[in-house]
């Protein structure tokens, strides 16, 4: 597939490096798209005009040529997470695609990325959280 991994910050919406158990590694990102109205600009979050940078915590996303305005739910259902990773279930490297959805995984809130291998789970859970153990 060859991901092709981002040249900066400003290129993406969400991005995460971490280690996770039995020596596994996942790099992962979300790219902004192209604005759907007239395709020159990428959709990101609005600019405060005093200080120059977005504004985090905005319901919106304004394309900077045209002014479109998409609300933050629609926007992010047409996402793409990319990974590439180290599986910590079978330990081969690989690279997958996921939506940019978080869904419940033995209780935490997580991004879900297939290993193209073995086919295991590999979640990005959200802050950090641990996944509760099932109990034998």
């Amino acid at each position: 597939m060859a991901l092709e991994l981002p040249k900066s910050m400003g290129e993406v919406v969400y991005f995460t490096n971490r280690t996770l158990e039995n020596n596994g590694k996942i790099k992962a990102w979300a790219k902004k798209i192209d604005c759907p109205e007239c395709g020159k600009a990428k959709m990101g979050k609005p600019i405060n005009p005093k200080t120059g940078r977005p504004k985090i915590r905005s319901t919106e996303f304004v394309c900077p040529e045209c002014g479109y305005t998409e609300d933050k739910a629609t926007h992010e259902a047409k996402l793409q997470i990319e990974a590439i990773y180290t599986c910590p279930h079978c330990n081969k490297e690989g690279e997958s695609t996921a939506p940019y959805k978080r869904k419940s995984f033995q209780g935490v809130q997580s991004y879900i990325v297939l290993c193209e291998h073995c086919g295991e789970k590999i979640p990005l859970t959200k802050k950090m959280k641990t996944p509760k153990k099932k109990k034998k």
